[in-house]
């Protein structure tokens, strides 16, 4: 079995659920045989926060491209980041660092083709939603992505922020999260919905959500675990 590294912290609790997650989930595939070595570098969430917030961009890429390379001197053979927004600097840290990191956008864009889903929209921090990078995927793949409107999207990004990232789930903010499906349903038309930011299957799951819910950290984690246990299974 491949050693997997994962840029962790960013926040914490979607780190929890990557490396919960992982170890169940393979230490059942191999029969109780095996569990995987995960190696974690976590990063301080608040400098990366002030890096994303100030648009420090080529500052971020360098500061996740050393948590990758110190990831690669550690011994991993797959590694990626636990955490879309972080993915603004994919192509960045990739090149910075020579690592091809598992990217959590592509994991998804395949997952949604290989449903056959043709529209979808986007939840996640503001940057997701309003910038391309986790979009970019599908819509190459010819998938329609549609976001929130301006308040709505304002909304989702600080209850991320202020909730979500703490580990605070609240029965208003769901809510407040399936009117706004519910709207771009009716708007778009979309058949399903990404769940673009790692926290965010704290709050929504395919019992509470009224569309279809793409999870970015199942399908991502579901890609880790093929990748690192392919010669097993």
């Amino acid at each position: 079995m491949k050693k997997l590294g994962l840029i962790g912290g960013t926040g914490p609790e979607s780190t929890l659920m990557y490396y919960r997650e992982l170890n169940r989930r393979i230490d059942a595939l191999t029969g109780q045989k095996q569990m995987p070595e995960i190696v974690i570098e976590s990063v301080d969430f608040r400098k990366m926060w002030g890096m994303v917030e100030a648009r420090r961009y080529d500052e971020l890429s360098d500061y996740l491209a050393q948590e990758a390379a110190n990831l690669k001197a550690a011994g991993a053979e797959v590694i990626s980041m636990t955490a879309a927004t972080t993915h603004i600097v994919y192509d960045e840290v990739c090149r910075k660092s020579g690592i091809p990191l598992v990217s959590i956008p592509k994991a998804v864009a395949d997952e949604a083709v290989a449903r056959g889903i043709r529209k979808v929209g986007l939840l996640g921090t503001i940057f997701t939603m309003e910038q391309a990078y986790m979009k970019t995927d599908l819509i190459n793949a010819g998938v329609e992505v549609y976001v929130p409107d301006e308040a709505d999207r304002k909304l989702v990004a600080e209850r991320i922020l202020t909730e979500l990232e703490l580990g605070t789930v609240k029965e208003s903010t769901l809510l407040e999260f399936r009117t706004i499906i519910k709207k771009m349903q009716q708007a778009h038309g979309i058949e399903a919905v990404i769940l673009g930011c790692t926290e965010l299957p704290l709050l929504l799951n395919p019992d509470n959500c009224p569309v279809l819910c793409l999870d970015s950290v199942e399908i991502h984690i579901n890609d880790l675990i093929r990748r690192v246990t392919l010669p097993l299974l």
